[in-house]
């Protein structure tokens, strides 16, 4: 492993007056092999952390942080590559807290060691010796890609509802498979996870929909919600998609029921619309109970999405996007709308139109894992072909005039956004040609209107 590492953290290890141990991920992805080129750089020691620091002071690291209470030292090298460092302890919890309510350092490995969450995370690499140091038992769980606790699973999930999280997360990016126990221990503490900060959960949400980048390969993010609902957790964090449990749909058109149509509409989705596609159909349940029928989904599914997100302290950006997009992802579904309708849509979303064909993509393929283009998909791409070969503009950028242009022939200038959208979509439907001469005399008959 050493062969990994920079110069600046093995002349660290060199200058600390005691063993430097690299523990956790990074140690536990370069023995399966899939050591990312950045990894997350975790490392302990039974030092202080006032001897680790001036050790990181004369190596030429700079201090990010330092708290005493947990011996932790945060440190960032000369190429900018961030460390955290924490000195030998063991942990008291109040349970579920995420937080230990006491800390005792130590200077036993082991003790060290039984804090942690998974024996595959506590295998430890002394820095000078080259050397690793497995106190539990870690190395075999990471040779075949198990997942155990470090104590009894009973213990450790009711020390810390985070780690409940974590399992998920941990499987999703590994490929790793929690053991029996674990998977009872985490089931059993499932309702800890209330005790968890909305902005933690979240966080780790975002890293299970994103977890087919790491070594897990594709199928990451979808095992990882799996394993959120096979423990319950999913019903504790989202409520309203958890109620699409075991909620049949129409058999001609799905396989599956509501949650597991949404689990895996994620498995079908890009990456930049996995929460559009996780809560896509979170208005069936509130809708059938509603109602007794899903028809005003899309409608409440947006704001139904719109309250989680900012119940899960999700960025604004975000939020509003994949409200939009749940908002539209029924469109057209029955393939009635009329070509002019769609030309419509086609500019009127253009900025999020690819997303939303991904997503209607993501949709159709859920239903029955149906790989093939999605029927309305190829309708709207068709359309947008022919707008694009006959040259119609999708936006405003594209017509041939500019709202200075507007103004010159005198439309008042709080109108002209409005006569722009109305040229545009005249373009979009044929009713116009986007050629500067054709357009310049149709704003001097709308200006005409408004002098009179």
């Amino acid at each position: 492993m050493r062969e990994k590492l920079t110069k600046d953290l093995i002349s660290l290890a060199e200058a600390c007056p005691g063993p430097l141990y690299l523990v956790g991920g990074s140690v536990r992805d370069y023995l399966a092999g899939t050591l990312s080129p950045a990894p997350d750089w975790d490392l302990a020691s039974p030092v202080t952390e006032e001897e680790f620091l001036a050790a990181a002071q004369m190596s030429g690291f700079e201090v990010r942080a330092v708290y005493p209470a947990t011996g932790t030292v945060k440190l960032k090298d000369g190429q900018g590559a961030e460390y955290e460092f924490t000195r030998f302890r063991s942990d008291t919890y109040v349970r579920g807290m995420h937080a230990p309510a006491d800390t005792k350092f130590t200077q036993d490995i082991k003790k060290d060691a039984v804090r942690r969450d998974f024996c595959a995370n506590a295998v430890y690499y002394d820095i000078q010796k080259d050397a690793f140091a497995d106190p539990l038992g870690g190395i075999p769980d990471i040779q075949n890609h198990v997942l155990r606790t470090v104590a009894p699973a009973q213990k450790v999930f009711g020390e810390d509802g985070l780690r409940l999280m974590r399992l998920a997360r941990i499987a999703a990016e590994t490929g790793f498979s929690p053991d029996e126990e674990c998977l009872e221990g985490a089931s059993a503490n499932h309702m800890l996870i209330r005790d968890i900060v909305p902005e933690r959960i979240f966080s780790e949400l975002c890293r299970i929909l994103l977890s087919d980048e790491k070594a897990g390969g594709k199928d990451g993010p979808y095992r990882g919600l799996s394993l959120l609902k096979d423990t319950g957790v999913l019903h504790e964090i989202a409520p309203e998609l958890a109620l699409g449990d075991k909620m049949d749909q129409r058999k001609d058109f799905h396989r599956y029921d509501v949650l597991e149509h949404s689990l895996r509409c994620v498995r079908y989705a890009p990456p930049d619309i996995r929460f559009a596609a996780l809560l896509h159909d979170v208005g069936k349940p509130f809708c059938f109970y509603r109602d007794g029928n899903f028809h005003a989904h899309p409608e409440e599914g947006a704001r139904i999405a719109g309250e989680m997100l900012a119940r899960w302290k999700a960025p604004k950006k975000l939020t509003e996007e994949t409200k939009e997009l749940i908002l539209l992802h029924m469109r057209d579904f029955d393939l009635k709308m009329r070509e002019s309708k769609v030309r419509r849509e086609l500019i009127l979303h253009h900025a999020l139109l690819e997303k939303l064909l991904a997503l209607k993509q993501a949709d159709f393929s859920a239903c029955r894992d149906d790989l093939s283009p999605a029927p309305t998909v190829v309708k709207w791409r068709n359309v947008l072909e022919k707008m694009k070969k006959e040259g119609a503009p999708l936006t405003l950028s594209e017509l041939a005039i500019s709202g200075r242009d507007a103004l010159n022939a005198g439309i008042p200038a709080h109108e002209v956004g409005n006569v722009l959208h109305l040229l545009l979509e005249d373009c979009a439907l044929g009713m116009a040609k986007n050629e500067r001469p054709a357009l310049e005399k149709r704003l001097a008959k709308l200006a005409e209107k408004y002098r009179k």
